[in-house]
């Protein structure tokens, strides 16, 4: 950079330098005195023609000197702009700058002293040697200057985009190594579940032919058909994960209605008293495979009663359900341990838990379901520590379309 401008100072001083010498009157004179000598002389007959043509080389010679400073120098050969002005900074001559940008006093006067910031000035005279008068050349930055003070600035761009997008691409590869593998194990887990299953079913079929007659046996029985035919559903929806499921026009109400059928339940295990609250008012229509969405709300609920493990005082679970702005919002709030803030951008990443013996999928594959598989929204609302946590999750409205079946909901629930 700095050979650079010391060029175009060096360009601009040749310039100055072509002015001043054009500019002195002793540099006419012989030129004019020639010229006066050559019409003289054409008026005396006496004069061969051969000296006149000696003048007129002469003169011509003068003529290629003017061609140099004109042509060469003075010409717009550098496109750097410059402005000469006087001991008064009057703007005398411009070059290379455009005219609006001197059209009224307030504008010249702002361009002054941006050139004089940027460059001290070349100085020179015009006039004879009797009487001269003080010049003084600033100039400003060439194209190619300035190109190359934001150049630095474009690389750190282009740098920064380039390191952007690879560590989008790496980000996008982790994540997907890391869905493949999760799917992967789902559906292992899946494919290992339905051996033993088809072989309970043999057992308990045994069971209930030999016990028919005994009420006890038969009782528990059918407890333990209950257990199995939960453990055929999660099997199934470990099977579902990692492929398209089907999607059915579906009323979210009953839906909400068997999770907490379900999750009631499992509450007297906690071992102490929890209060459920239940305010279940959407009445909307969604497009969910059931089994899927029941799993992840399942989860969210869960997650609510074991943050209530670890406090002594009676807690609350609170679902509740209402339709806003043409979206089903489902709010899963507890009075738990809460989610520490340095962990709230991670509970959702595959493998992560704050359990001591947790795997951290549950609320991976929450998010999956919901967001991939039923194109809503899942997040943390609110959490405080010791204060509880509230999640939300969003699934679009659909329009009752007279022409579009809806399904009802079967029962999902081992009753």
């Amino acid at each position: 950079m700095t050979k650079i401008l010391e060029q175009e100072r060096a360009s601009v001083e040749l310039w100055t330098k072509g002015i001043e010498f054009n500019s002195q009157p002793v540099n006419e004179q012989p030129t004019t005195m020639l010229l006066d000598a050559i019409r003289q002389l054409r008026q005396i007959e006496e004069v061969p023609d051969s000296v006149i043509a000696l003048i007129e080389e002469a003169e011509s010679a003068r003529s290629s000197i003017d061609f140099v400073t004109n042509e060469i120098i003075l010409r717009d050969r550098f496109r750097i702009p410059t402005i000469v002005l006087d001991s008064n900074d009057a703007i005398n001559a411009i070059r290379n700058i455009d005219s609006l940008r001197i059209e009224t006093p307030e504008k010249r006067a702002e361009l002054i002293r941006e050139f004089k910031s940027l460059n001290s000035p070349i100085e020179f005279y015009i006039g004879d040697e009797n009487y001269q008068i003080p010049q003084f050349v600033y100039y400003g930055e060439s194209p190619t200057v300035q190109m190359l003070r934001y150049f630095p600035y474009i690389q750190i761009l282009l740098l920064g985009l380039l390191l952007g997008i690879g560590y989008t691409t790496y980000r996008s590869i982790t994540r997907s190594e890391q869905s493949n593998l999760w799917v992967g194990m789902a559906k292992e887990a899946a494919h290992q579940l339905g051996t033993p299953i088809s072989s309970l079913y043999g057992w308990l079929q045994l069971l209930k032919d030999e016990y028919r007659y005994d009420e006890t046996a038969t009782n528990i029985a059918n407890e333990i058909e209950k257990d199995i035919q939960r453990l055929r559903g999660v099997a199934e929806r470990f099977g579902k994960i990692g492929s398209e499921p089907e999607l059915k026009k579906m009323d979210i109400g009953p839906i909400l209605d068997q999770v907490m059928v379900y999750m009631e339940r499992r509450l007297p295990r906690l071992g102490k008293s929890i209060e459920v609250r239940k305010d279940l008012k959407a009445n909307a229509l969604v497009k969910a495979n059931p089994e899927l969405l029941q799993w992840a709300i399942e989860n969210l609920v869960k997650n609510a009663m074991d943050s209530l493990r670890g406090k002594e005082a009676e807690g609350y679970i609170s679902v509740s359900s209402k339709v806003q702005e043409g979206e089903v919002i489902i709010d899963i709030e507890d009075s738990g341990s809460g989610i520490d803030i340095k962990n709230v951008k991670n509970i959702f990443k595959p493998g992560f838990s704050t359990k001591k013996r947790g795997w951290g999928l549950g609320l991976s594959l929450t998010k999956r379901i919901i967001e991939e598989y039923h194109d809503g929204h899942v997040f943390v609302l609110r959490s405080e520590l010791d204060e509880g946590t509230t999640m939300r999750v969003t699934l679009k409205v659909q329009t009752n379309n007279k022409e579009e079946e809806v399904y009802p909901l079967t029962d999902q629930s081992p009753v």
